[in-house]
């Protein structure tokens, strides 16, 4: 008789148990679809440059072994809402981490280009502002990989707000200015070796 008592008692804990699962399984699911839909917001900028295509070299006139000048980019599909635009350019196979080669802020949502040659100034001829690569100067600084192939990550940011930086910003200032503000990215990537 006991071992009936005890074997139904087992029963009922095991079936509550299930629905007590089932019930958190459906808590949990709207959650994760707000994840998803929050990361779905995002717009997907298309980024380019007339000097070389997605995952080419980059020529050696925009580099250390050239010119050293800023390579064309052009971009369109800038999401609805946004006040400014970013740009950041760093290189992720240097040996001592991540080098930093280009910060540009405060693009306006009207520009869709920026040209060949930018000025190593702070502000530039269309309002926008440049901060300070891992060469210690503003504006841009060309591949120059001490070996190898170098991938190099042209990073472009629309943006809700216009950034209140302090003069000669870094990426890092950069970056954590644009938290919570970012409507959408886009991406192209060069690679350079030296000869």
């Amino acid at each position: 008789m006991w071992r009936r008592d005890f074997l139904l008692f087992f029963i009922v804990i095991l079936v509550f148990s299930m629905i007590s699962c089932a019930r958190n399984e459906k808590q949990v699911k709207p959650k994760g679809k707000e994840v998803v839909k929050e990361e779905s917001v995002t717009a997907v900028i298309q980024l380019t440059s007339s000097a070389f295509k997605e995952g080419e070299l980059i020529p050696s006139k925009y580099t250390c072994d050239g010119e050293d000048i800023s390579p064309p980019l052009s971009w369109s599909n800038v999401p609805k809402g946004t006040k400014s635009l970013a740009l950041i350019c760093d290189d992720p196979d240097a040996p001592i981490g991540t080098w930093i080669h280009w910060v540009v802020y405060n693009i306006p949502p009207t520009v869709n280009q920026l040209p060949e040659g930018i000025p190593a100034t702070e502000a530039i001829p269309n309002g926008a502002k440049q901060g300070i690569s891992d060469f210690k100067r503003l504006g841009y600084g060309g591949p120059c990989p001490p070996s190898g192939t170098h991938r190099y990550f042209f990073k472009l940011y629309a943006l809700d707000t216009q950034l209140q930086l302090k003069s000669e910003a870094t990426k890092e200032d950069l970056v954590g200015a644009m938290e919570g503000h970012t409507l959408g990215t886009g991406q192209l990537i060069g690679k350079y070796k030296r000869k």
